[in-house]
């Protein structure tokens, strides 16, 4: 169990963390002292398709705490950071008596919420069809040097080992006409400024995490992480974004009769270690002004 940090119970309270790392443990403490909601920061935990493998709160732990913006999409939907901020506005606004406690481990919400988001019209299917059908003949590497030649501003700002941003990127600056980092330089005012709010943030050390990870890993297909993939197996389509849920694709492999499921255990722990890393190196390069919560 994490320390429970001091907070300001006036301000709404922000809790980002790698993926294993006590993030909603952490929020069910603080909700449970501060008369709380917890308000879901996770891109993978808004789909109703997924509860065991996005480790989204449970049943039991639902009814013991008011939580919001879980498993409220439907799979078959789409859903972006601005359908998100347009979903929290509400839950921030001054006629709610309940502290705000706003947790999960996807960057872009949280930067989104206190550095505001720009206005990008939305992408047409076309459009993203094209940069799906790119992405799966010549990689994801034919999409980035597309953005280095016609919009090289925002191809030094991206993150070039994140797919999805990039080809996020390229689906804007070939609907629009109008680069990525064109856009953001015109943001409106955030949501949430940063001096508002409990700005935390677990910095978890990598071999304390990596244990976790084995350790969840394992009880999530325990307690029905393969069920939850074998009713998703009809409607699989890794293209899509509910379908990016870590470890997803690998029990899925498995379903398929394409490997052992200690193979499909291994493969999923790897990736999902990986995607720690990910996140561990956004929020270490981009929340430099959050207060540091050591989990160990």
């Amino acid at each position: 169990m994490l320390k429970k940090p001091e907070i300001d119970p006036t301000r709404p309270v922000l809790i980002a963390g790698p993926t294993a790392s006590g993030k909603s443990a952490l929020a069910m403490e603080l909700a449970a002292r501060h008369d709380g909601v917890i308000i879901n920061a996770d891109a993978l935990q808004v789909y109703g398709c997924w509860r065991v493998l996005t480790a989204r709160p449970t049943p039991q732990d639902e009814a013991r705490h008011s939580h919001m913006l879980y498993g409220h999409v439907p799979c078959d939907h789409s859903y972006s950071v601005g359908a998100w901020l347009r979903d929290v506005a509400p839950l921030l606004s001054a006629g709610n008596s309940r502290l705000p406690i706003i947790v999960g481990g996807t960057g872009l919400y949280f930067s989104s919420l206190v550095n505001g988001l720009a206005n990008i019209p939305e992408i047409p299917r076309e459009v993203r069809l094209k940069a799906e059908e790119i992405r799966a003949s010549e990689g994801v590497q034919a999409l980035l040097d597309d953005l280095e030649s016609d919009d090289p501003q925002t191809w030094e700002r991206i993150d070039r080992n994140n797919p999805v941003r990039i080809q996020r990127a390229w689906e804007v600056l070939r609907a629009t006409g109008r680069g990525l980092a064109a856009w953001q330089d015109d943001t409106p005012p955030p949501l949430l400024p940063l001096s508002r709010a409990n700005a935390l943030v677990i910095d978890a050390p990598r071999d304390w995490l990596n244990a976790r990870i084995r350790r969840r890993l394992r009880a999530m297909v325990a307690h029905g992480a393969l069920d939850e993939c074998r009713a998703n197996m009809k409607r699989w389509d890794p293209a899509q974004p509910w379908a990016r849920a870590i470890g997803a694709a690998e029990l899925i492999d498995h379903l398929r009769g394409n490997c052992t499921l200690d193979e499909a255990i291994a493969r999923a722990e790897i990736a999902t270690r990986q995607y720690a890393k990910r996140q561990r190196s956004w929020f270490r390069a981009r929340m430099k002004d959050w207060r540091r919560i050591d989990p160990t």
